[in-house]
């Protein structure tokens, strides 16, 4: 596999998936430096994916076409004052939340720089995540992109950088509400008689299997819906209940408020870059 050398800033799980990907594709360890602080974080990327990462920033990073930023938004600023001297006329690659590609750009004198919101099912190659790029990037620069973070599943690309915001809200932070929903329907199973494991497996394949057809079906997901609900049936008074709560305006607060906070990290992060 054809690809440039890349500078990894953050080792972590992200980190992990992407990198654990294309070393799968057949990407030689060489062509990857990593600075993982982090001595426990450091082993694991070794032990997973034969990289061998450096403890702090150094002159190896200048070797580097890309540089994917892999770090807690908040660590940022202090990874950019350290690493920035070394880094050249990269591509900037972010899979931070709430650093914006302005942010970026002056924290790394950077002028070409992609954005990335992936989502945690990016660790078994099953993720989406949204992208966007700057006015400085290429039709070059977007298929480079393209190549390195496709290990970890779908990419959709948007056209405004404030939709990330929306990305963040809806996929992003996504899997948690998936995961409150299954662990909702595992206790009321329990209460229902099962046991704990049967009421986990029920719960847990009903929404592998449910979300696999919406994504092979041709019918849209209300369609779905309706084929499953019998008029007087148990589905019906399910979804009567579900209705009589409001559950559709609960999570469309929800998402509201996650699109919130994610621009209000965006504006706060860019007072400190």
């Amino acid at each position: 596999m054809q690809i440039p050398h890349i500078a990894f800033i953050g080792g972590g799980n992200m980190a992990v998936a992407i990198l654990g990907g294309l070393r799968a594709a057949g990407a030689p360890a060489e062509r990857f430096v990593v600075v993982e602080p982090v001595e426990e974080q450091r082993a694991r990327l070794t032990r997973e994916t034969g990289i061998s990462a450096c403890a702090a920033a150094g002159p190896a990073l200048s070797r580097a076409d890309v540089v994917v930023w892999a770090v807690k938004p908040q660590s940022f600023a202090e990874a950019a004052a350290q690493a920035g001297s070394h880094l050249g006329e990269a591509l900037h690659i972010s899979i931070m939340a709430g650093v914006r590609c302005g942010a970026l750009a002056r924290g790394t004198s950077g002028r070409r720089v992609v954005r990335a919101m992936p989502n945690t099912p990016a660790l078994i190659g099953q993720g989406i995540a949204g992208l966007y790029a700057n006015a400085a990037c290429s039709a070059s620069d977007r298929t480079v992109a393209e190549k390195i973070l496709g290990p970890t599943g779908a990419l959709l690309w948007v056209t405004r950088e404030s939709d990330l915001d929306a990305v963040t809200a809806l996929s992003g932070s996504g899997p948690a509400y998936v995961f409150y929903l299954i662990e909702v329907m595992m206790a009321a199973g329990t209460r229902l008689g099962l046991d704990a494991a049967t009421a986990r497996q029920l719960a847990q394949a009903t929404f592998a299997g449910a979300a696999a057809l919406a994504s092979r079906s041709p019918l849209d997901p209300a369609q779905l819906r309706a084929q499953v609900t019998s008029k007087g049936g148990t589905t019906a008074a399910a979804l009567e209940k579900l209705v009589a709560h409001d559950v559709a305006q609960a999570f469309e607060d929800a998402l509201q408020a996650a699109a919130r906070r994610a621009a209000e990290l965006g504006d706060a992060l860019d007072v400190q870059a």
